[in-house]
C-alpha cells in the first residue's frame, strides 16, 4: 500500500488518478511504422489496463494511413508525436522516452505479438522495489507462443547469449520488446542506435549501471512477414556489432579513438 501511495504522489502534478482503477503509473511509448490494420486494437488493449498513466505513440514516418489515423485520436491520456521521416524504432523510442513524465515506462510495439493485458507481470518486481527493469521473456514462459521460424528463434538465442557474454547478465531473451524501466534508469544515459541496434544498447548500458534486472515470462503472438514484420538479417549483424560496441570493451576503444582524435 505504501509503494502505491507514492506511486500516486508521484503523479499528482501530472496526471488525474481515477481512484477506483488501481495505481496507473506506467508511460506505454508505440514507436508505429505503418501498422494502420492493429494500431488501433494495441491502443485500446493500452487504454483498458489498469496501470496506464499515459501512451506516447512516435510515428515514424508512416505512409499507409497510420498517421491520419493517429491525428484523429481524443484521448486525455495519449499524445502522439510524428517523425519528419522514418527513422528506425531506436530514434522513436528516443523520442518517446524523452517525453514520459509516469513512474515507470514501458515500450509497447503497435503490432499484435505482445499482450498489455500482461504489463500486471512486468510492473510486478517494480512495485516491489526489487527490480529497476524488467523484462519479459518469450522463453521462460510456459504461456501461448505461436509457432514460426526456427532460424529466427536460433538467432534470438545466439543474439542473447552474445550480449550475455558481453554484459555479464544471464538473460533468456535480449531482443523482447517488452523491457520496462524506472524513469530514472532511462534518464541516466544516452541512447544512439535508429533501428533494431537499440535492444542490446538498452541491455548494455543497463548492464554497465548495475540496475537491477528482473525477467518475467509472458506470451508471444508472433507475425509473418505477409503479416508485416519488419526485422531482417542485415538488423541481426548490426545487433552483434552493437553487442560489442556498447560493451566496456567497446566503450574503452571508443574512448581512447575519440581521445587521439581530440
Amino acid at each position: 500500500m505504501a509503494q502505491q501511495e507514492m506511486l500516486r504522489q508521484m503523479a499528482d502534478d501530472e496526471f488525474p488518478i481515477d481512484e477506483g482503477s488501481g495505481p496507473p503509473c506506467l508511460c506505454v511509448v508505440i514507436p508505429a511504422y505503418n501498422e494502420i490494420s492493429t494500431i488501433e486494437t494495441v491502443v485500446d488493449a493500452v487504454l483498458d489496463v489498469p496501470f496506464t498513466q499515459e501512451v506516447i505513440i512516435v510515428d515514424d514516418g508512416s505512409t499507409d494511413g497510420t498517421r491520419e489515423l493517429l491525428e484523429k485520436l481524443d484521448d486525455p491520456k495519449i499524445r502522439v508525436f510524428f517523425q519528419p521521416h522514418n527513422q528506425g524504432k531506436g530514434a522513436a523510442l528516443r523520442r518517446g522516452f524523452a517525453e514520459a513524465r509516469s513512474p515507470y515506462v514501458v515500450v509497447q510495439d503497435a503490432d499484435l505479438e505482445y499482450d498489455p493485458d500482461e504489463f500486471g507481470t512486468l510492473v510486478g518486481p517494480l512495485l516491489e522495489g526489487k527490480a529497476d527493469v524488467v523484462y519479459g521473456s518469450r522463453f521462460l514462459s510456459g504461456r501461448p507462443h505461436r509457432v514460426l521460424y526456427f532460424w529466427h528463434s536460433i538467432g534470438n538465442r545466439l543474439l542473447t547469449l552474445a550480449s550475455n557474454m558481453f554484459t555479464d547478465l544471464n538473460l533468456s531473451d535480449m531482443e523482447t520488446c517488452y523491457k520496462m524501466f524506472r524513469r530514472e534508469v532511462l534518464q541516466s544515459f544516452t541512447l544512439e542506435e535508429d533501428r533494431f541496434g537499440i535492444e542490446p544498447e538498452l541491455t548494455a548500458k543497463i548492464a554497465a549501471g548495475r540496475w537491477r534486472v528482473f525477467e518475467v515470462g509472458i506470451s508471444y503472438h508472433g507475425r509473418t512477414y505477409d503479416e508485416g514484420k519488419k526485422i531482417g538479417w542485415k538488423d541481426g549483424i548490426r545487433a552483434f556489432y552493437c553487442i560489442v560496441r556498447y560493451s566496456p570493451l567497446g566503450q574503452k576503444l571508443r574512448r581512447s579513438r575519440a581521445k587521439k582524435a581530440a
